[in-house]
């Protein structure tokens, strides 16, 4: 067995998450471990629910906080605490994480009603709203969906959604500190996010936010969730004024988290938005001149992630490697029917940044043109033009250390 220490290789990274993390946030892991009941780490809990509330612009006491694993954990505590066997449930399928939320709700026994959209649209607002019936308990969808690039319009969601005794869930994974968020706006009774992506945090909690209807719907259940680790029943009492123990709790994780919502605040949510619209028109602008193809309408694009299409001929795999091994650049693959297809660029939280515009747009212009592909040159002109003028937030270094 080797004995070594791992040195992990300092990357790039700009696939579908991790981000690169901002060097605050890396030493406030460095903080010394509390107990989970410790009355000290109990108020930085109550601390990140207060911020995480504010990005998330949630309804006044919503029950917001931080459960313990990645996004996929806050999808399964929606799912399992708002379902329950029997209930009729519509869900808005547009990519993977749309097909990840029929699976979490077939396995609670619902009974799914599936309103689909090709890869790489939104759902259509009228085609949720004929779904929709007297019957119907909970209606899902994602608002970034990862896999596409796609950003959901919220603004028509919100009007079918207006009356109806139906829940809202919302998939915000990708679109939390990416682009704004309007809980209470929009009427929405649920939703999760992760921290690795828009937040520009390490991995491993799930931000979720369950408005007042949502809450009721948990704490009136004819049935337990099948879960127990992610009971928001028992999880609400660690989180309120009881604080009964329920699990140990990550104060370094929560230290973390706690930090990068603090950048997130001092930035303003309105300015960092901005900030990922006008970078990826850049990146997008670049790719294009380069002779590329976008998958989505420029009216739905995601500014988190920039999905372009992969030219015939062109080795996927290969280029991503070359990309990886020679400049620690690091971009995601496709998935599902864009797997082998499409290349996922992202372009969130501290990644979001002008240097690394201008360095994958050389780097892909060099694999491409080792691949055969004729690569118009001027791309990285182009996507400094559209920068021009005072440069975005975050125009500290790219190094992740």
């Amino acid at each position: 067995m080797n004995d070594e220490p791992f040195h992990p290789p300092q990357r790039i990274l700009m696939g579908p998450g991790p981000c690169d993390v901002d060097p605050r946030v890396y030493r406030a892991l460095s903080a010394p471990v509390l107990g989970h009941l410790d009355p000290q780490y109990l108020t930085l809990l109550d601390r990140i629910a207060e911020r995480l509330r504010r990005i998330f612009a949630a309804p006044d006491h919503a029950l917001t906080g931080a459960l313990p694993g990645t996004g996929s954990a806050g999808m399964e505590a929606c799912m399992s605490n708002l379902i329950e066997p029997g209930d009729r449930v519509v869900i808005g399928v547009a990519g993977y994480f749309g097909e990840r939320l029929v699976e979490m709700a077939t396995r609670a026994e619902a009974r799914v009603v599936r309103v689909d959209a090709p890869w790489g649209e939104p759902v259509a607002a009228e085609a949720l709203a004929a779904a929709i019936d007297d019957e119907t308990r909970l209606v899902a969808l994602v608002h970034g969906e990862t896999s596409t690039g796609v950003l959901q319009p919220m603004e028509d969601v919100a009007d079918v959604m207006r009356g109806k005794s139906a829940l809202l869930v919302l998939d915000t994974v990708t679109s939390l500190g990416t682009t704004e968020v309007h809980l209470a706006r929009w009427g929405v009774d649920a939703a999760y996010s992760c921290t690795q992506k828009g937040l520009g945090c390490v991995a491993g909690l799930s931000p979720v936010s369950f408005g007042p209807r949502a809450v009721e719907r948990i704490r009136s259940r004819k049935t337990p969730p099948r879960s127990w680790y992610l009971d928001m029943n028992l999880l609400q009492r660690y989180w309120g004024t009881e604080r009964v123990y329920h699990h140990t709790s990550s104060s370094t994780l929560s230290y973390a988290l706690n930090e990068a919502l603090r950048i997130v605040e001092e930035e303003g949510i309105a300015a960092r938005a901005e900030r990922h619209r006008r970078n990826a028109r850049a990146l997008v602008a670049g790719l294009e001149a380069m002779g590329l193809e976008m998958v989505v309408d420029e009216k739905f694009r995601l500014p988190a992630i920039s999905v372009v299409r992969i030219p015939q001929g062109v080795d996927d795999v290969a280029l991503r490697r070359m990309l990886l091994e020679k400049y620690d650049l690091e971009i995601g693959g496709g998935l599902g029917i864009f797997k082998g297809n499409a290349w996922r660029i992202g372009l969130m939280g501290h990644s979001s940044h002008p240097n690394n515009i201008t360095l994958c747009l050389a780097a892909l212009e060099a694999g491409l043109a080792q691949s055969g592909f004729a690569v118009r040159p001027g791309a990285v002109r182009v996507a400094l033009e559209s920068l021009d003028g005072p440069l975005p937030f975050a125009s500290r270094p790219i190094s992740s250390g």
